[in-house]
């Protein structure tokens, strides 16, 4: 009889840290959202006003999916239109990124906010990075 109560323990324990884990799949991404890009887009992606644009629903953003690692690591000092708004302020250059932490920020943003853009495997990070140098 102790024998079957331990396996039931420890399938519940195995199934409770499953569950636990498919909740948590974007945690990285999201903690390095919030120490190296919400301060200007956001915790809720919403961007600035007119000065920074969304990240939520943002069209540029899986238009342009080859470019996004090559920004987040160099900047971006381009203009962009975007729901009749204009976006002119230079994005700062975040380059102390690995390219594990640049795939975990994209697919964080990815899923994030309502949005569904698909996900980044570290290969498309590390061969764009290399197409942008």
């Amino acid at each position: 009889m102790k024998y079957n109560w331990l396996n039931s323990f420890f399938c519940l324990v195995f199934l409770g840290f499953m569950t636990s884990c498919g909740e948590n799949t974007f945690k990285q991404g999201e903690m390095l959202y919030k120490t190296q890009c919400a301060n200007c887009h956001m915790l809720d992606g919403q961007g600035l006003q007119s000065l920074i644009p969304p990240l939520a629903g943002f069209k540029f953003y899986p238009e342009n999916r080859a470019q996004i690692a090559c920004i987040i690591t160099n900047g971006f000092k381009d203009t962009i239109r975007y729901n009749d708004r204009i976006y002119t302020e230079p994005m700062e250059a975040i380059p102390n990124l690995t390219e594990a932490e640049i795939t975990n920020i994209i697919n964080y943003i990815n899923h994030a906010w309502g949005n569904d853009f698909g996900y980044v495997k570290i290969s498309d990070v590390e061969d764009a990075l290399n197409d942008c140098k």
